[in-house]
């Protein structure tokens, strides 16, 4: 007869029920369920600056943890060799295939919190420190170059300066293109966010209504030549509160119109004039900390950005 296999921690007393709403939290240990990690390990997220993408998707992966390993199992008995059974189960034996770069992902979620959990003192090791983790060549985005980044600004000044002058889409480009923000940070611009007559150059702050994303609030510089542009084109539309005063939508219409009058192939949105805007601070030479922070990206979102900004960044073969 087989010998039974004992518990990585026999002394142990058995894991916590899930608390009821009124019970004060416990502190964590090696006997403390998954479950009982989660909330915490989130508000570290939180603290980290981790995004509000990055943290759903890591707590989805520990909630597929615990239904693998089930409410009862303590944090203790995680070993190297349960993660690597449940890395196992999500590439053959789930009943649907795991993406590479999903399961890329979910390895770095194991590294992650059990890292926390190590270095926080709640285990005595880190069991994923050993994971292997396989690395996932995603596809490049495709920034514009110099001479099309050139003839899109063309295009747009021709606009500008036409029989029927319209500043829009010279000021939204090359906003763009000096500072790589989001379409949800570009629409969420007020007026007040704008300080153009500053000494120390005009600049636009981009503020987040929601305190947990506070930590990506920052001020970009303007360049001084974008000044007048904007004075025209707040003369032109007379913005009240926001500064583009229309919806994502019909500004992706605004930059995809102007890529074709400019001849640029494929189309031309905000997530492409972004990546443009970080290589070519990449190529100039910008600190990658301080690329990191013009761009409001965590230090985990910018792992995968930084090597695609390498990758390039590197010349053609």
């Amino acid at each position: 007869m087989a010998a039974r296999q004992l518990p990585l921690f026999p002394d142990l007393p058995p894991p916590e029920e899930p608390p009821g709403e009124e019970a004060e939290p416990q502190p964590l240990s090696p006997r403390s369920p998954l479950w009982a990690a989660m909330e915490p390990f989130d508000a570290y997220m939180v603290r980290q600056g981790f995004t509000e993408n990055t943290r759903k998707s890591f707590l989805g992966d520990l909630k597929r943890l615990r239904e693998y390993v089930g409410d009862a199992r303590p944090l203790g008995e995680l070993s190297t060799e349960v993660l690597n059974q449940f890395l196992a189960y999500l590439l053959y034996r789930r009943g649907r295939p795991c993406r590479p770069k999903t399961y890329a992902r979910r390895v770095t979620t194991l590294k992650v919190f059990f890292r926390w959990l190590y270095e926080t003192g709640v285990l005595p090791r880190d069991p994923a420190a050993p994971l292997i983790q396989r690395s996932v060549r995603a596809p490049l985005p495709r920034p514009l170059t110099d001479e099309e980044v050139d003839r899109l600004l063309t295009a747009a000044r021709e606009q500008m300066a036409g029989e029927e002058p319209d500043p829009r889409p010279y000021v939204l480009a090359a906003l763009l293109v000096h500072t790589g923000i989001k379409k949800g940070e570009c629409v969420g611009i007020r007026l007040a966010d704008l300080d153009l007559s500053a000494r120390e150059g005009p600049s636009v702050f981009i503020r987040y209504d929601n305190p947990r994303q506070q930590h990506k609030e920052r001020r970009l510089a303007l360049p001084a030549s974008l000044v007048p542009a904007i004075q025209a084109y707040l003369d032109r539309y007379q913005p009240q509160e926001f500064l583009f005063p229309w919806t994502a939508r019909n500004l992706e219409y605004v930059l995809r119109d102007l890529g074709r009058r400019a001849g640029i192939q494929g189309s031309v949105s905000f997530d492409r004039l972004r990546w443009t805007a970080a290589l070519r601070d990449w190529k100039a030479g910008m600190e990658p900390d301080r690329l990191r922070r013009k761009l409001g990206l965590s230090e985990i979102a910018w792992q995968e950005v930084e090597e695609k900004l390498q990758r390039l960044s590197e010349p053609p073969l």
